[in-house]
């Protein structure tokens, strides 16, 4: 056994090998061009350098490497001194219950607590330790021991049954996946869009640089008359809103008897490289709102949209109303964030220094890779939407289900620079949304409180882009009727939740004057889909039953072709 002097050099040794640790984790993560307030691991490792009694001392969480090594080694009784959080998954197979790997797992759980209380402990502001905080979580998550075939028991397990064939075909999806750049979610194979995915009937009416209106068939006698117009995110293709037809909102709209239209967005292509928001705004909602008016007959339009679709869509209403258009009824915000003060852990990525560069190159013009965007969006989840991949796919060598939601998510659509640019400068860094006249559109002052339009907002409560508080806030800055619905699980299953499932649930309350957390206390919880409800508020919006149309598009807007048209079934290379 240690003596205290031994005891002493030991923990002295253990202290100077973490410092190491951690400054060569340092040398790796900082950035290329560091700036005091941009530089989150250099402030980590200032901080740490201030308060170290907490490295120095012996303490708990040398007591507990200790007691783990002393349990494995037969000196002590064996007692679990870590278990993993609720939810965490990548240690459930009874393989690691063994001694080694038990020792293994345990020993990287209380690893990774300790640095994150020593991030809550370095000396920086509230901002700068929760930056730091969460890219030691990104830092945490890829060293887990999961992550590596001779520290996994489950691949090593696999590995000698089949006589290394996993680890060699692991090593081709691994290969095949960085010539594609995107990791495999799921079996690719199994899904085509416009054959089993995106398949509602109808017809493409209208198109321009920029998107294509897509008119859908009615499947009932009966329509309203007033036309539903769906704006989703130009970040991913539109198909989220129309998988399959036991998932897909857009034939569940279409059953309801709503004439829908809907926008599929263009991946921008290098010549594209100019458009800005303004150009989202003139030639994307604004011109769809019009042909549909157009096309439907009708003075006013109801519009649903999602994400970032739904930012498009509520910048572009004081530009209609300045121009005296009165064209839209109601509007849906879906999983749509107007004011960023919270913004969620997205903001990690954001930071003037990117700004700074992305504006220097503005005039030239250029193209945000759509893979980019979905990498970030990903790296937000890491451990669901990274690291479970690469075991199951690279170290197991297996094809993951096929998951159509997943598929989706890696059809990913590229952006202009100077349009996303903007949307990260003026939305998420300066939050100028929430800011009346902060910046104008189109020749207009953007000023969000002059909208008195009836608007329904839907939230997720474990949406992790758009945070369900954030999403309440909205409710301050429209001044029309406001229907506000929180809905179950994230940010994609909890707005594409179909009815038919009969899944989750979802919270309701017409008291809005309070914060978000009174709402919540003060809410109801109902089983099933959010869409019944909001399909029950859009109704009084959407006129009188008339008999539905025979043809699509009129006159003056022919159809082009079939739904879901060219543009959605463009994919990156």
């Amino acid at each position: 056994m240690f003596n205290n002097k031994s005891m002493d050099e030991f923990f002295q040794q253990l202290t100077e090998t973490n410092q190491k640790l951690l400054q060569s984790w340092v040398n790796l993560s900082q950035p290329g061009e560091p700036v005091a307030d941009l530089a989150p691991m250099q402030q980590l490792m200032a901080g740490l350098t201030q308060s170290n009694p907490f490295l120095a001392q012996h303490s708990d969480f040398y007591q507990q490497q200790l007691d783990l090594w002393l349990g494995l080694i037969g000196a002590k009784e064996k007692a679990p001194v870590a278990v993993p959080e609720k939810g965490d998954r990548r240690f459930n197979a009874p393989e690691w219950e063994q001694p080694l790997f038990d020792y293994i797992k345990q020993n990287y759980l209380v690893t990774s607590r300790w640095l994150l209380q020593m991030v809550e402990q370095a000396h920086t502001d509230d901002a700068a330790r929760e930056k730091m905080s969460f890219f030691t979580r990104q830092y945490v998550d890829a060293m887990s021991p999961a992550n590596f075939a001779f520290t996994n028991p489950e691949v090593m397990k696999l590995a000698l049954e089949t006589k290394g064939e996993s680890l060699q075909e692991g090593m081709k999806k691994l290969m095949a996946d960085m010539q594609k750049g995107t990791i495999t979610m799921t079996d690719e194979s199994q899904f085509e869009v416009g054959k089993n995915l995106g398949i509602s009937p109808g017809q493409v009416v209208f198109e321009n640089e920029l998107f294509q209106l897509l008119q859908y068939t009615p499947s009932t006698a009966k329509v309203y008359s007033r036309p539903l117009l769906i704006v989703p995110p130009c970040v991913n293709k539109y198909y989220i809103m129309d998988l399959q037809p036991d998932n897909s909102l857009v034939a569940y709209a279409v059953s309801q008897g709503f004439k829908t239209f809907l926008v599929s967005w263009k991946s921008v292509t290098p010549e594209m490289g100019h458009l800005k928001w303004d150009d989202y705004v003139e030639n994307g909602v604004i011109t769809a709102c019009d042909v549909v008016r157009k096309i439907g007959k009708a003075e006013k339009i109801n519009v649903l949209s999602f994400c970032i679709g739904g930012e498009l869509v509520s910048t572009a209403m004081p530009v209609m109303q300045a121009r005296g258009l009165d064209w839209i009824e109601s509007v849906t915000l879906m999983t749509v964030m107007i004011d960023h003060t919270e913004p969620g852990d997205i903001k990690h990525f954001i930071d003037w220094n990117l700004i700074r560069k992305r504006e220097a190159l503005l005039n030239e013009g250029g193209v945000i890779g759509g893979k980019e965007l979905s990498r970030t969006f990903s790296a937000l989840r890491s451990n669901d939407l990274i690291w479970n991949y690469v075991v199951n796919n690279y170290l197991k060598g297996k094809t993951p289900a096929p998951f159509d939601l997943l598929y989706w998510n890696n059809d990913s659509a590229n952006l202009a620079l100077p349009m996303h640019t903007f949307f990260l400068r003026n939305m998420y860094l300066e939050n100028n949304l929430i800011k009346p006249n902060s910046f104008s559109l189109c020749g207009v002052p953007i000023d969000l409180t002059t909208i008195t339009t009836p608007t329904y907002i839907f939230a997720a409560r474990e949406d992790h882009i758009v945070p369900w508080q954030s999403a309440y806030l909205s409710t301050r800055i429209f001044k029309g009727p406001l229907r506000y619905v929180l809905g179950a699980s994230g940010h994609i299953a909890g707005a594409i939740n179909p009815v038919k499932a009969n899944k989750r649930n979802y919270w309701v309350n017409e008291d809005l004057s309070g914060d978000s957390e009174a709402w919540f206390h003060g809410a109801q919880s109902r089983p099933g889909s959010w869409w019944q409800d909001w399909s029950q508020w859009l109704i009084p919006f959407s006129g009188e039953e008339i008999a539905a149309p025979k043809t699509h598009g009129n006159a003056a807007f022919k159809p082009i072709e079939p739904a879901p048209g060219r543009y959605v079934k463009e994919r990156l290379d």
